[in-house]
């Protein structure tokens, strides 16, 4: 006599006993695609951790030399030194450009390989391949970040203790997540390379060199302060830098609020795109 079949999960279709179904969240799913993108960029990790961390250790040499390490630069109504403002500051933007070419790369290469399809057909729902995007970009962000943060530490005349962990962690999660998500949207809406360099170098590294990295916004124009207000990267910066200083240039509480209530924006809007599949499905 044949065995009876089982009620399906969903109650739209009946699967034999001992089949798997997925329930709820597929775990195993979302962790081979983490794993998958985290493999991907750390096969080239010379590239794309050792290199960013080289580079950006870089800008710290040359503006400490050309400028004096220990020049003092006003923070919220505190005299800091120039090495110990301006290095956190560089190991989060570090963390924001990394965090952006890391999740802008893949969706574009499969779309442009053909390739695309790997991403579409596995059983992922929209929330779990975004998750799985999302998560190896803010990976990557924290591998360039400790880096950083170790070389500066060895580094002589510049202080990058922590006075607040939380605020470093959650404004470099809240930095790195909005790059994440900024880097779906244009690898969904990108075609070439040349469509995402050019967001790379007209949108992120603008708004991160004008965000408070190499000054203080104190010294600024009441009219260009604005425009640094304006600025999201700015919180982030520093929101992180007050990780480091104990001081910010703004309020760190509106910061973290306004950082998290873009990033949900963000979020909402890369979901409801990869679902509708926009420039990715035929």
């Amino acid at each position: 006599m044949p065995e009876p079949l089982a009620p399906a999960s969903s109650g739209s279709h009946p699967t034999l006993p001992g089949d798997p179904v997925i329930r709820q969240i597929n775990w195993i799913g979302v962790r081979t695609l983490y794993v998958k993108e985290v493999r991907r960029f750390f096969k080239v990790q010379l590239q794309t951790i050792w290199a960013p961390a080289v580079t950006t250790l870089l800008y710290l040499i040359i503006f400490t030399v050309a400028l004096g390490a220990r020049s003092p630069v006003p923070v919220g109504g505190h005299i800091v030194a120039f090495a110990d403002f301006v290095a956190p500051g560089l190991i989060v933007m570090g963390m924001l450009t990394n965090a952006f070419a890391n999740s802008s790369f893949s969706l574009l290469v499969g779309k442009m390989q053909g390739t695309i399809v790997d991403y579409l057909m596995p059983p992922l729902s929209t929330g779990e391949l975004l998750a799985g995007l999302v998560g190896a970009a803010v990976t990557r962000a924290f591998l360039v970040g400790l880096a950083l943060w170790v070389a500066m530490l060895l580094w002589p005349g510049v202080h990058v203790g922590l006075a607040n962990p939380l605020a470093v962690l959650w404004f470099g999660l809240m930095g790195a997540l909005l790059l994440s998500f900024l880097g779906v949207l244009t690898s969904l809406w990108a075609e070439k390379f040349d469509h995402a360099a050019a967001v790379t170098n007209f949108v992120v590294q603008p708004l991160a060199l004008l965000s408070g990295t190499f000054y203080s916004v104190d010294r600024l124009a009441p009219a260009f302060r604005a425009i640094s207000h304006a600025n999201p990267i700015f919180y982030i910066i520093s929101g992180f830098r007050s990780g480091f200083l104990g001081v910010a240039d703004s309020p760190a509480g509106f910061g973290a609020g306004l950082l998290l209530g873009i990033n949900i924006a963000m979020g909402v809007a890369c979901y409801l795109l990869l679902r509708r599949g926009w420039r990715i499905k035929s």
